[in-house]
């Protein structure tokens, strides 16, 4: 029987002592590194379709209920009606969503005009501050060429020194356009008759 663990030994490679130590030691604080920053992208990329998905719901729900000829449901108390819909589909009642996504605060302004009702969502995020990222000073990570994108990038993730109060943060916009109505329209199947 011993010979049979020799020989099936004999197929497995033969490894320096400390090897694959040393790799741990040195590459998992790396790859830690590129998880965190990539799920801060991740993050960023949900808020982005989190917002267009609210929007729309905003929009819609204001285009189908907030008809001029609507008495018992003022403006004022379906356009908070909806707001905290959105707040809430957003991320801001979930702590852990909000600070995954850096949820700050968010606003919902409609605007009546004669043709279109415009309908803007706003979220304020605060900076990530990933300390690796923000080390340097912006005048100095965004010097030329690289201009208002990096900026806008800059402002995003990091702190700058001695705006810690307020951080920078940013504010996200998704503007919506939806038609004016007097009074709600009928939806009728087409070739269907009574």
């Amino acid at each position: 029987m011993p010979g049979i663990f020799n020989f099936l030994s004999s197929f497995i490679p033969r490894r320096r002592k400390g090897q694959a130590m040393t790799e741990v030691v040195l590459l998992f604080p790396i790859f830690l590194i590129i998880v965190f920053v990539t799920a801060k992208i991740f993050a960023l990329l949900v808020l982005v379709q989190k917002m267009e998905i609210g929007s729309y719901y905003a929009a819609r729900r204001w285009q189908l209920e907030s008809h001029l000829n609507a008495s018992d449901y003022p403006d004022s108390r379906l356009q908070k009606d909806i707001q905290d819909k959105v707040r809430g589909y957003m991320g801001f009642d979930n702590a852990a969503v909000a600070k995954f996504m850096n949820l700050q605060n968010l606003k919902l302004e409609i605007q009546r005009t004669q043709v279109w009702n415009v309908v803007t969502l706003k979220v304020y995020t605060k900076p990530n501050n990933i300390k690796l990222l923000c080390r340097y000073p912006k005048q100095a990570v965004c010097a030329s060429p690289y201009g208002r994108d990096c900026e806008n990038g800059y402002e995003f993730l990091c702190v700058e020194p001695g705006n810690h109060q307020n951080g920078a943060g940013k504010q996200l916009e998704v503007i919506k356009y939806v038609p004016s109505r007097d009074r709600p329209i009928q939806f009728i199947l087409p070739g269907i008759k009574d």
